[in-house]
C-alpha cells in the first residue's frame, strides 16, 4: 500500500519524497519559462512563501534551455512540464531539469517513450507520470461509460508499466480530477496498487475563492488517509496563494510545523471593533514570523475573548476604544485600540527570549 511512510524514496534535486520523508509543497510557475528574469522572479517569491519544488512549462526550446539558466539563480529543485513534444523533454533533461512530468500517453511512440527513459536514465531524473481526467484514452472512456476513478487508474498504471518495461523505477504519480470525491477514490485505489510517491492536487480547481474550498476539501481527506508525499493547490490566481494554502493545510493536519496559526472570532453585537480589519492586519503580520510555531487569536470582545482563546499562545482582544494583549488566556495589558497591532508585535519579537 502506498501510504506515505512506506512509499519509495525519490530524490528530486536534494528534496527527499516518499518513505516518511516530509511532504513538499509544489506550485507551478505561470510566466513565459523562457523569460528568465521573469521566472526566476516568481520562484524566489514562491520559495519566500514556502514552496520546495517549482515547475515550470517546456513549451518550447528556448523554454526547455532556460531551465538551466533559471536553476543558477534559485534554491529550490525545478521540473519541467512537458506536453506532447518527447525532444522537449529530453532537452530539459540535458538542461539540468530536476524531474520532468510527462504523460507517455501523448508523447508519441514507444521509440518516443524509450528516448526519454534513456535521458532520464542517463542523469537519474525523476520521472513524474501524470494522468488527469481531462486526457483519459477513447478506449478507457468506451470501456468504463465516461471518466471514472477506475480509468483514470488504469490509464495511470499503464503509464507506470511502460516505463518500468524500459528498467526504470525512478517514478513519481500524479493522477487528478477536478471532481473532489473521484480524486479521493483515485487516490485510495492507486495507493493499494503501487508504492511509488504519490503527487496529490485537485485540477482546475478554480479561483481563489472556490479552488481553496474545493483543494482543502480533497487534498485535505487524501492526506489524512495517510496518502500523498507532495502536494499541489491549484488556483486560477498568483501561484504564492497556492504555496500559502498548502502550508495551512499541512499545519491544519498537523503534518507540518512552523508558521503561525491564527483563529479569531466570528462577528457578532458584542464586537466594539472592525474585527475584519483587524484579523486581516494580524494575518498579514505574522507572516513575518514563518519559523514560529504558536496560535495567535484575534477577538472581538474583551470581556470574554482571553477566555474564550485561553488555548492561544497569544491574542488581542478589541474593546471599545481600548483592547487586551493576553497570554495563554492571561491578561498582560490594557492599550488604546490603536496600538493592538505594535504591541502584538512587540510580544512577537520578544517570543521565547
Amino acid at each position: 500500500m502506498a501510504y506515505r511512510d512506506n512509499t519509495k524514496v525519490i530524490d528530486i534535486g536534494g528534496v527527499k519524497i516518499g518513505g516518511g520523508n516530509p511532504i513538499a509543497i509544489q506550485s507551478m510557475t505561470n510566466t513565459p519559462t523562457a523569460d528568465v528574469d521573469a521566472t526566476v522572479a516568481q520562484i524566489l517569491s514562491l520559495e519566500e512563501a514556502g514552496c520546495d519544488i517549482v515547475r515550470c512549462t517546456a513549451n518550447t526550446e528556448d523554454a526547455a534551455a532556460a531551465i538551466g539558466k533559471i536553476k543558477e539563480r534559485v534554491h529550490i529543485p525545478v521540473v519541467a512540464d512537458i506536453h506532447f513534444q518527447y525532444k522537449l523533454a529530453i532537452s530539459a533533461i540535458e538542461h539540468g531539469a530536476d524531474k520532468i512530468r510527462i504523460n507517455p500517453g501523448n508523447i508519441g511512440s514507444e521509440e518516443n517513450l524509450a528516448a526519454v527513459v534513456k535521458a532520464a536514465k542517463e542523469r537519474n531524473v525523476p520521472i513524474r507520470v501524470g494522468v488527469n481526467s481531462g486526457s483519459l484514452e477513447r478506449e478507457l472512456l468506451m470501456k468504463y461509460g465516461g471518466v471514472t476513478a477506475e480509468g483514470i487508474v488504469e490509464s495511470a498504471l499503464d503509464k507506470v508499466r511502460r516505463i518500468e518495461a524500459l528498467d526504470y523505477e525512478n517514478i513519481v504519480i500524479s493522477i487528478k480530477s477536478s471532481n473532489v470525491l473521484m480524486s479521493i477514490k483515485t487516490h485510495e485505489m492507486i495507493s493499494e496498487a503501487v508504492n511509488y510517491p504519490l503527487h496529490v492536487g485537485i485540477t482546475e480547481a478554480g479561483t481563489l475563492w472556490s479552488g481553496n474550498i474545493k483543494s482543502s476539501i480533497g487534498i485535505g481527506i487524501i492526506l489524512n488517509e495517510g496518502i500523498g508525499d507532495t502536494i499541489r493547490v491549484s488556483l486560477t490566481d498568483d501561484p504564492v496563494e497556492e504555496v500559502k494554502t498548502a502550508k495551512l493545510i499541512l499545519k491544519t493536519l498537523r503534518l507540518r510545523d512552523g508558521g503561525i496559526e491564527l483563529v479569531s472570532c466570528p462577528t457578532c453585537g458584542r464586537t466594539k471593533i472592525n474585527m475584519i480589519e483587524l484579523a486581516g492586519s494580524v494575518e498579514k503580520l505574522i507572516a513575518e514570523y514563518p519559523k514560529l510555531n504558536i496560535k495567535v487569536a484575534v477577538m472581538g470582545c474583551a470581556v470574554n475573548g482571553p477566555g474564550e482563546a485561553r488555548e492561544a499562545d497569544l491574542g488581542v482582544a478589541g474593546g471599545e476604544g481600548e483592547g487586551l494583549i493576553f497570554k495563554k488566556g492571561e491578561i498582560l495589558r490594557k492599550v488604546p485600540q490603536e496600538m493592538l497591532l505594535s504591541e502584538l508585535k512587540k510580544e512577537l519579537d520578544n517570543w521565547g527570549s
